[in-house]
């Protein structure tokens, strides 16, 4: 599996979790659960919460 395809399964099953439970700090924990660095894992957030917001906003 390539990279980017990797990181799409990821942010996805993420933004699935952060739907069903809108914290952060569970949300970092299950990003450090897949093996990804401090800063990936930030940066996971970010794009979670982002795609977040758009979802709710519709």
């Amino acid at each position: 599996m390539k990279s980017d395809e990797k990181r799409s399964h990821r942010l996805n099953y993420l933004l699935k979790y952060y739907l069903s439970n809108p914290k952060e700090t569970d949300l970092y924990l299950k990003a450090k659960q897949m093996g990804v660095a401090d800063c990936t894992a930030k940066d996971y957030i970010r794009t979670v919460i982002i795609q977040a917001r758009k979802i709710y906003s519709k």
